[in-house]
């Protein structure tokens, strides 16, 4: 006799669950969704000498605020002209213009037509006020948080200055430090005089 031996089917194949089909599709979604962003960031063009800056809010270290506020909007600086120091306090650079930036400031802080802000580049704020304390600066400076400012001005390192004319343009921009105060008065003095 022979033995009949019941032949197995094989197990029916089972798909992959429904949820981790939706996980794996909104991963996907996401993932696309950062692509296209980072597309369109890197379309931006920098801001660029004759551009209206975009107002932006900047929030001050205690003791180095402007106009006895602890916060200010650049569009309330319009009619004065205004110099936009981007910093760090690991910037050797920065170190090498911190005393002629604030001599500079000094110099035109009575004639109210100029005001000088520090935008405090990924940074730690006790290292930030060291550094602030170490070279005397009296103008006001805070924290870029997020980096949203920087972001938005596409700075490429640190020191960048930038120069604001009355009407909220930009008038010029410094990659780099400046090595006297003469440099930075002679940028300065014909936006007063506009």
């Amino acid at each position: 006799m022979s033995e009949l031996t019941p032949t197995s089917s094989p197990a029916p194949r089972r798909g992959v669950p429904l949820w981790a089909q939706i996980v794996v599709w909104v991963a996907l979604l996401a993932l696309l969704t950062l692509v296209a962003f980072g597309l369109r960031r890197s379309q931006q063009k920098p801001i660029q000498v004759g551009d209206t800056l975009p107002d932006f809010t900047l929030s001050f270290f205690d003791g180095y605020q402007a106009l006895n506020k602890s916060d200010l909007q650049l569009s309330a600086l319009r009619g004065k002209v205004v110099v936009i120091n981007f910093w760090a306090s690991w910037c050797k650079p920065c170190e090498q213009e911190a005393e002629s930036m604030e001599a500079t400031w000094r110099s035109y802080e009575q004639s109210g037509q100029v005001v000088f802000v520090g935008v405090d580049y990924v940074d730690t704020e006790p290292e930030a006020r060291g550094y602030l304390k170490k070279f005397n600066i009296t103008y006001p400076n805070g924290p870029d948080l997020g980096t949203r400012i920087s972001q938005m001005f596409r700075i490429t390192g640190v020191p960048e200055t930038y120069f604001v004319d009355r009407e909220g343009k930009l008038a010029f921009a410094q990659i780099g430090p400046f090595t006297t105060e003469a440099e930075i008065h002679a940028i300065i003095d014909p936006l007063i005089k506009k």
